[in-house]
C-alpha cells in the first residue's frame, strides 16, 4: 500500500478521505471502533474566532479550514449520505464579569481588524433580540462560526474514505515498527504485520506512546474534558453560547443541548465527576436559566491531545523520512480536520503547502526530538 495511517479518528480519517481521493492506496488502523475518543466526545464547534485573541500560527490554517467545511459537507453528503449537523447560526461570545468584558472587547477588536465582516459587537439588548433565553449584562460579541455533531463527520470523513477506496481496519492496534535503515517498511499490529511506503501516526493523546517506538519524544499530555447534555421542551437556543468563565452550550437537533468542558490535565480516565457535572451545569444555569427545567440526559468525557507550547504535532519524523506525525490538535481538531487532510496530503505527495509550517514541526524548539538509543 501507499499510505498506512494509524488512528482512525476525525484527523486520521481527514487525511485518508483526502488521500484516497487523489488516488493514493490507504489504510487505516485504529485500535477500537472508528472515531472514537475526542472524535466522539467534542461539541463540534468551527470556533475559528473564538478561540484566538491574538496572532497566532493556527488562525491562517484554522479560517482555511473553517471556509473549506461547506463544500467538503457537500461532497461528503453526496459519498455517503451522512448528515453531519451542519449549524451556521453563529456563536455569541459573553462575559459574565467585568474583568471577562476588558477581555471579550480585546477578543473584538482583534478580529475587527483581521474579519471585520465575520464579527459584530452586540448590546445587551441586542443580544435578548437573538437570544431571549440567555441572561447578559455586558453584551456579546457575534461570530459566524458553525458547529456540526463532531462524531457524524467523523464518520462521514471516514466513510467517505472508503467510498474513495481507503480500508479500514478496526480494533487493530499498533504496538512496534519494522525498520530499514532510514526507514520504517512496516507496523507491526495486534493482526499482523501491515508494510507501507508512508506511515502516518495520527492517534491522539495516545502518539506518545507509538513515537517512543520510532525514538522520538513528543512534549505531550492527555487532557480530559467532561461534558453533558440536557433536552428542554421547546428550543432555548439557536446559536452556540460560548462565556468566558470556560463554559459553552451548543444547540443540537431535537431541543438537546451540550453543554461544556471541564478540562483535567493529565488523565486518561474517562470517568465523570459529579462535581463536573454540578459546576457544567451551575454555570450554565448562570448564563441560561431555564437550563434549571431541563431533562438531564447524560454525561461524557473525551481524552484530547494537548502539547507543551499548544501547537499540533504536523510533520516529517527528524529521522525517518517516510514518516508523518499528526497529533496535539486539542481541541481544535474538529475545526482544522478539513485543513489537515489537505496539508499532510500535500506533504506526503512532497507538494508545496501554502502555510507556514515550521510551528507544527515535529523538532521546533523546547518541543519533540529524537532520541538517541
Amino acid at each position: 500500500m501507499d499510505v498506512l495511517i494509524v488512528g482512525g479518528g476525525i484527523i486520521g480519517s481527514s487525511i485518508a478521505f483526502e488521500l484516497a481521493k487523489r488516488g493514493a492506496s490507504v489504510v487505516v488502523i485504529e485500535r477500537g471502533e472508528l472515531a472514537q475518543e475526542a472524535s466522539s466526545a467534542a461539541a463540534g464547534m468551527l470556533g475559528a474566532h473564538s478561540e484566538f485573541s491574538a496572532d497566532h500560527p493556527l488562525i491562517p490554517l484554522a479560517l482555511a479550514s473553517q471556509a473549506a467545511f461547506p463544500a467538503v459537507i457537500a461532497e461528503l453528503r453526496e459519498l455517503t449520505n451522512i448528515e453531519v449537523g451542519w449549524n451556521e447560526a453563529g456563536m455569541l461570545k459573553l462575559a459574565t464579569t467585568m474583568e471577562e468584558y476588558g477581555e471579550l472587547t480585546e477578543y473584538y477588536e482583534f478580529w475587527r481588524r483581521i474579519q471585520p465582516q465575520h464579527v459584530r459587537w452586540l448590546t445587551p439588548e441586542e443580544v435578548v433580540d437573538i437570544e431571549r433565553n440567555v441572561r447578559n449584562e455586558y453584551g456579546a460579541m457575534y461570530t459566524i462560526d458553525q458547529q456540526v455533531d463532531a462524531k457524524q463527520l467523523s464518520l462521514a470523513f471516514a466513510h467517505g474514505a472508503m467510498a474513495k477506496g481507503a480500508r479500514f481496519l478496526p480494533y487493530t492496534e499498533a504496538y512496534d515498527f519494522i525498520f530499514d535503515g532510514e526507514r520504517v517498511v512496516g507496523v507491526k499490529t495486534t493482526s499482523g504485520t501491515l508494510y507501507a511506503e508512508r506511515i502516518v501516526i495520527a492517534c491522539g493523546a495516545w502518539t506518545p506512546m507509538l513515537a517512543e517506538k520510532l525514538r522520538l519524544s513528543l512534549h505531550m499530555y492527555p487532557v480530559k474534558g467532561e461534558c453533558v447534555s440536557v433536552t428542554t421542551e421547546t428550543p432555548l437556543l439557536q446559536t452556540t453560547v460560548f462565556a468566558k468563565n470556560g463554559c459553552y452550550i451548543v444547540p443540537k437537533a431535537n431541543n438537546r443541548l451540550v453543554i461544556g468542558a471541564s478540562a483535567i490535565a493529565h488523565s486518561f480516565t474517562k470517568t465523570v465527576q459529579a462535581s463536573s457535572v454540578h459546576h457544567l451545569l451551575a454555570r450554565a444555569m448562570q448564563i441560561v436559566p431555564a437550563i434549571a427545567h431541563s431533562t438531564f440526559e447524560k454525561a461524557w468525557a473525551g481524552i484530547r491531545p494537548q502539547t507543551k507550547d499548544g501547537m499540533p504535532y504536523i510533520g516529517e519524523h527528524p529521522q525517518y523520512e517516510n514518516v508523518f506525525v499528526v497529533t496535539g490538535h486539542y481541541r481544535n481538531g474538529i475545526l482544522l480536520s478539513a485543513i489537515t487532510g489537505r496539508v499532510v496530503s500535500d506533504m506526503l505527495e512532497e507538494k508545496d503547502v501554502p502555510f507556514h509550517m515550521t510551528p507544527f514541526s515535529l523538532t521546533r524548539k523546547g518541543e519533540g526530538h529524537a532520541l538517541h538509543h
